[in-house]
């Protein structure tokens, strides 16, 4: 099995890479390989390469800046998905795809489901959703991932940032009100990994169906509680110092940016539990092995 792996780079993308090695041949390339950009660029690639499995861990996710940035946003997050949608149906691949939380616009007081209606309040999220679209669309056979609040041991992350904000600062004040699950890069790529191995056998068997899932850590917390459960690992399992004395809860308000975010971020997983036969791990404990690799 051939597989094209988009955005080897990021952080979703590294981890990929990693997990994916079992189901085959993996033709890997970054964001200066495949430049999602340029459609024209990508769509030879595709032809090219002729994979079993497009996965693409490339996204516009600069939320704040894509309210500024929203014709560049479009292009990345909904018309190159478009492009690999359409390549996928050629070639009878099946097209993995990763999507968000934002979709929705946090006002639902319960946990989110994949059949709740979408209702973005940013650009981000609209762009993303447009993308979600363009695949179920297009008729090719995919899997669309809804996750949320990523982060990694690499790249550009909340994990990272806090990190950087507690060894420097003295104070440092966190949004308690919006609710959702931290969710590593890892388990992403290893739950996508044992789905897709699912996936190709159904496909092989015709009873394969296109589908959406949600996809993240199991419970919840705010971005204050996530800040406090880094803070409490950095201490019991690395040797990271430590400044900051006080943490403060702060509210939505309290912390103006260009993007809203949605209050409530929740995901309901049953449908990926029941449908893979998994059981997806905590947050906290998801957290503490992403940790252990700061060392």
């Amino acid at each position: 099995m051939k597989v094209l792996l988009l955005g080897k780079n990021g952080q979703v993308g590294w981890e990929l890479n990693r997990s994916l090695i079992a189901l085959g041949e993996i033709i890997a390339l970054d964001r200066t390989q495949a430049d999602f950009s340029k459609l024209k660029e990508l769509r030879e690639i595709v032809a090219q390469v002729k994979p079993d499995v497009i996965v693409n861990a490339v996204a516009y996710t600069a939320v704040d800046k894509a309210e500024s940035e929203a014709g560049l946003a479009e292009i990345i997050n909904a018309k190159a998905p478009a492009v690999l949608a359409q390549e996928a149906l050629k070639l009878n691949a099946l097209l993995i795809h990763y999507s968000t939380d934002y979709v929705f616009d946090g006002s639902k007081d319960s946990p989110y489901n994949e059949t709740d209606k979408p209702c973005p309040i940013n650009v981000y999220g609209q762009t993303k959703l447009a993308g979600e679209q363009a695949i179920a669309s297009s008729g090719c056979d995919y899997l669309i991932f809804r996750t949320s609040w990523v982060y990694a041991s690499r790249g550009h992350n909340f994990l990272l940032s806090i990190l950087k904000l507690i060894s420097e600062k003295e104070e440092l004040g966190i949004v308690s009100d919006q609710i959702g699950s931290p969710t590593s890069a890892r388990l992403i790529a290893e739950i996508t990994s044992l789905c897709i191995n699912s996936a190709i056998k159904e496909k092989k068997s015709a009873t394969f169906t296109s589908q959406v899932f949600h996809l993240t850590s199991s419970n919840y917390t705010s971005w204050y509680g996530f800040t406090e459960e880094i803070i409490s690992l950095v201490k019991e399992k690395t040797d990271i110092k430590i400044k900051l004395k006080s943490l403060n809860a702060i509210i939505t308000k309290e912390y103006p940016t260009p993007a809203k975010r949605p209050i409530n971020s929740r995901l309901v997983l049953d449908k990926l539990e029941m449908t893979y036969a998994l059981k997806v791990p905590d947050w906290k404990d998801v957290l503490s092995l992403c940790v252990e690799e700061l060392k």
